[in-house]
C-alpha cells in the first residue's frame, strides 16, 4: 500500500515537471500564446489516467501559483493564476479528469485517446475562454476569437499527438512496470 502511494505520488510529481517543462515551448500571439502546455496536460492524462493526471495538474498549478518559475515563460506567482491565463491552467485540471475517465471508461487505445484528447482540448478551451470574458469584461465574440478559436487548429495536433505518443507511453511504461493498472482503481 505504501509504495502504491508513492508509485502515485512520484508519478504526479514527474508529470507535473514535464508539463513545467513543454509549458515553456510557446508560439506568441496577442494576447493568449500557444504553448506545449496543452501537450503535456493530454500526454498526463492519457498516460496516467484521471486520478493521477488530476494530482499532476493539481500540484502544477499549486507550486506554479506560491511562486515557482513553472508556467509560460518561467512565470510564476498567483497573479499568473488571476491573470489573463488563469482559466486555461485551472481547466488543465478539469480536463485531464475527463480525458482519463473516458479512457478508463472505454480503453486505452489510440482511437479512444483520441476523442478524449479532443474533449480535454474543450473542456481546456472553454475554462480559458469563460474566465477571459470574466477577466477582461469582453463579449462573447471577444473571448471567442482571443481565447477559442486560434487555438483549435494547434488543439487538434496536440490532441492527436497525445494520443498517440500517450498511448504508446502508457503500454511501455506498464510492460516495465513503471505503470500499473492497479494505480488507476480507487484506493
Amino acid at each position: 500500500m505504501k509504495n502504491k502511494k508513492l508509485r502515485f505520488i512520484g508519478n504526479s510529481t514527474v508529470f507535473a515537471a514535464v508539463t513545467a517543462g513543454l509549458a515553456q515551448i510557446e508560439i506568441p500571439l496577442s494576447l493568449i500564446p500557444i504553448s506545449g502546455q496543452t501537450l503535456a496536460v493530454g500526454l498526463t492524462a492519457t498516460i496516467l489516467g484521471s486520478r493521477q493526471s488530476a494530482a499532476a495538474m493539481a500540484e502544477y498549478a499549486l507550486i506554479g501559483a506560491v511562486g515557482s518559475p513553472i508556467f509560460l515563460g518561467f512565470s510564476g506567482g498567483v497573479q499568473v493564476i488571476t491573470g489573463p491565463t488563469g482559466g486555461y491552467i485551472i481547466g488543465f485540471i478539469a480536463a485531464v479528469a475527463i480525458i482519463g475517465i473516458i479512457l478508463e471508461k472505454t480503453c486505452f487505445t489510440i482511437p479512444a485517446a483520441l476523442v478524449a484528447n479532443t474533449a480535454g482540448m474543450f473542456v481546456t478551451l472553454f475554462f480559458g475562454t469563460i474566465w477571459l470574458k470574466i477577466h477582461l469584461n469582453f463579449n462573447w465574440n471577444s473571448a471567442l476569437a482571443a481565447g477559442f478559436y486560434p487555438f483549435l487548429i494547434g488543439g487538434f495536433v496536440k490532441a492527436f499527438l497525445a494520443s498517440w505518443i500517450g498511448i504508446k507511453a502508457r503500454r511501455r511504461l506498464t510492460r516495465i512496470s513503471l505503470l500499473s493498472d492497479s494505480l488507476f482503481k480507487a484506493a
